[in-house]
């Protein structure tokens, strides 16, 4: 596979894990790996590898892609768990999903697998990344975390030089808690509501995308004077581009 620009594509929460009847998410980063049967490593790490999670990933995919997954805690599923044969199947995907849950217990794992470095050098070579959730926050340098407990902001991969929340809208107390923390000295960053996703071409935002004509995404940032929240409509997959507007948050 010839190298690329890296792209990740975080989604707020949606695609085949979220969504039944829709999966205009997965079409759309599926489509830019511009192959036609195209190599997909599922990693559900965060969930435990849950087995259900893995069955919905190969209904979802085997029928079109070269569909596989990587379990870092069965040892009779996936692939296997030695680091060269991490890497090099890694290496070969050219699209990376990683699945919601844990997202703190998910990058231990990770971290003591050598995961961290071989994903860093898969978005360097251009494979693409995406996932919801906890796979969104996991490439932000910090995210706002609330799987356990009150919400805290974890350290990401940071792979994308900003902050990021997630279900924006489907866990409305994480609006107010990722404005406190932003005030609070957080890195400016990136919110999306289930059903939307944030596209970017190596660390710049290309465009907001949604699995449903009103969703959105958001721009958080301290301004000096308050924290301000600029609105980023999502384009609607299949119709014409939306216009972005902003509102400001006291």
């Amino acid at each position: 596979m010839p190298d690329r620009a890296p792209q990740i594509v975080a989604l707020g929460g949606g695609g085949f894990s979220m969504e039944r009847d829709s999966s205009l998410l997965d079409d759309y980063v599926l489509e830019l790996t511009q192959a036609s049967r195209p190599r997909v490593c599922f990693l559900p790490t965060a969930s435990g590898d849950a087995d259900h999670y893995v069955v919905r990933f190969y209904r979802r995919f085997s029928p079109t892609c070269d569909a596989s997954h990587l379990s870092l805690f069965r040892r009779d599923q996936g692939t296997d768990g030695v680091e060269d044969d991490l890497a090099t199947h890694l290496l070969s995907q050219d699209l990376i999903y990683v699945g919601g849950g844990n997202m703190l217990s998910m990058l231990g794992a990770w971290r003591a697998h050598g995961l961290d470095a071989i994903l860093r050098k898969a978005w360097r070579r251009g494979i693409v990344m995406c996932g919801p959730s906890a796979g969104s926050l996991c490439w932000f340098d910090q995210a706002l975390s609330a799987f356990h407990g009150a919400p805290r902001i974890v350290r990401g991969l940071g792979l994308l030089p900003y902050s990021n929340c997630v279900h924006y809208d489907a866990e409305p107390e994480r609006r107010a808690e990722y404005h406190r923390f932003v005030a609070d000295g957080m890195r400016p960053g990136f919110a999306a509501e289930d059903g939307v996703a944030l596209h970017f071409r190596g660390t710049s935002l290309e465009r907001v995308v949604a699995s449903r004509p009103d969703g959105n995404a958001f721009f958080v940032e301290h301004d000096g004077a308050g924290v301000r929240e600029t609105r980023l409509h999502g384009e609607f997959l299949g119709t014409p581009k939306l216009m972005a507007t902003s509102a400001v948050a006291a």
